[in-house]
């Protein structure tokens, strides 16, 4: 999720260093190298590069490729890169596809996680639940499809604990989200299985503010920003494509950083 126009500094070395080591396998370096073409920029930009109905689609054809060669690359334990507090983005940026005068007010008490789908437990679940839940931290770097990026601290379940949890079938095909500002996207579950993927419920030590996605958002260091959705309210699981709100305007599903 991002606000247009949203630009801010650009912290070019750390960024450089983030992708000399995620490319240092070769068949990362050749997708890399593919994956930059007039298609593959097109649909992760979500730009229609002509009004012609064929040109559309073999674009949009192209995209769905490309989120299969970054399925079948992606490794589920290669971990992202992590940081230390003194590397920390101050104040770590609002992104959003609204201001931030729209931020939706969602009160915690009243608050339920819905979940659907292939599990055996639909049982909601309440924000002092989720809290009581085990936790862990990470500090690692949001990556924004418009250029920028930002370091931040998050703590939350893992997302795998949760699903197992709640009896989710780990053999299903999607994830899907719908989040409290009529946000929605979906992932694969070899993503959600991930190590680092987690249940955000904090930030930076304190309660998630609402400016982040109180009362829930999904962190995943693996996916650009507009992935990882917030002001969660319900979660699927499913072998139906889900689709998305930026993916739906044809932007790359998969969205890997």
């Amino acid at each position: 999720m991002f606000k247009k126009n949203i630009n801010p500094a650009l912290d070019t070395e750390s960024i450089l260093k983030d992708a000399q080591r995620e490319l240092t396998l070769p068949s990362r370096r050749l997708f890399a190298k593919r994956a930059l073409t007039l298609g593959g920029l097109s649909l992760l930009t979500g730009c229609n590069l002509t009004d012609e109905p064929s040109v559309n689609h073999m674009l949009e054809r192209i995209s769905r490729m490309n989120d299969g060669v970054q399925g079948w690359l992606f490794d589920p334990k290669r971990l992202a890169p992590t940081y230390t507090q003194a590397e920390m983005t101050r104040p770590f940026p609002f992104n959003a596809f609204y201001a931030i005068e729209e931020v939706p007010e969602i009160d915690g008490d009243d608050y339920r996680l819905e979940i659907a789908g292939l599990v055996s437990d639909k049982r909601s679940w309440t924000l002092q639940q989720l809290h009581k839940l085990p936790q862990n931290e990470q500090i690692t770097r949001h990556i924004c499809v418009e250029g920028w990026s930002a370091i931040g601290r998050w703590g939350g379940v893992p997302f795998s604990y949760f699903l197992k949890q709640i009896g989710a079938d780990l053999s299903a095909k999607y994830i899907d989200f719908q989040c409290g500002d009529d946000y929605h996207t979906s992932i694969d579950m070899p993503t959600a299985l991930h190590p680092q993927t987690q249940l955000t419920l904090t930030y930076d030590g304190q309660i998630l503010p609402p400016k982040y996605g109180f009362p829930m958002k999904l962190r995943m260091p693996t996916k650009l920003g507009y992935k990882n959705p917030k002001h969660i309210t319900s979660i699927e699981v499913t072998n139906t494509y889900p689709g998305g709100y930026w993916e739906d305007q044809g932007y790359n599903w998969f969205g890997g950083a």
